[in-house]
């Protein structure tokens, strides 16, 4: 006798987390902006600083668990933790607690939309004809590449990088390598405006956030954009002289 099919899941059951993480988002955009600000960093350093002096690893797993919610739930203040993180522990270890953070944050984000959309419409996308199944396509070729380019391309979104792979079918292990590398080199330059921040603080100015558009950062994170294209680049001329 054949066994019987397990039920379905509920489709709004399982839409559930991303539904709460953009809900989170809506209330956090117009009640937190206030709070996860440089001023408000600015006005709690002290306390924050000698937190960090009596409870160094309490203060290390607060952190980290802070980035996690702002990131997971696309809250306000992204920026403002990463210097936060180069302030309280210094740009090395400070990048890794960063880049830690923002790495399962985006995952978090990630597993939501996939259980939600994002393997009925990759299986949708996989199963259609023509645009769509090209694009689908060219992406499953180049899945390291893409990753990586939306990753180290200053003006993608982080939000937006974590929804695309989540809705084309790319495995978690690819998702997280590829974001945790990738998100490297600005995780850096903004870890260490952080760590200079004690400077900054005590002349009562603010701290340059356009630093990575300036051409001495920003030309080396274009030479890895580049490098992270070859590979799309090389498979279309091979492709082309075929």
């Amino acid at each position: 006798m054949p066994h019987p099919k397990p039920p379905a899941a509920n489709p709004l059951l399982k839409r559930l987390p991303l539904i709460a993480i953009l809900a989170v988002a809506v209330i956090g955009a117009f009640t937190l902006r206030d709070y996860l600000s440089f001023e408000t960093l600015a006005e709690n350093r002290e306390a924050l600083i000698g937190f960090r002096d009596a409870n160094y690893l309490l203060a290390v797993l607060v952190f980290v668990a802070a980035y996690v919610g702002i990131v997971g739930f696309s809250l306000p203040g992204a920026t403002i933790a990463t210097l936060t993180g180069g302030f309280l522990f210094g740009t090395f270890p400070g990048v890794l607690f960063n880049v830690t953070g923002a790495t399962i944050g985006a995952i978090v984000i990630f597993l939501a939309a996939r259980w939600g959309l994002g393997e009925k419409l990759a299986a949708k996308m996989e199963s259609s004809d023509g645009a769509v199944k090209q694009i689908k396509d060219g992406i499953d070729e180049n899945q390291w590449s893409v990753l990586f380019l939306i990753r180290l391309v200053p003006a993608v979104p982080f939000f937006v990088a974590n929804l695309i792979p989540a809705l084309v079918g790319v495995p978690l292990y690819r998702f997280a390598i590829s974001t945790f590398v990738g998100i490297i080199p600005g995780g850096l330059v903004y870890t260490s405006v952080g760590a200079g921040l004690g400077e900054v603080f005590a002349r009562g100015e603010t701290p340059n956030l356009g630093i990575i558009f300036e051409p001495h950062i920003l030309l080396p994170i274009l030479g890895l954009v580049a490098l992270a294209a070859l590979p799309m680049v090389l498979k279309a001329l091979k492709k082309g002289t075929a």
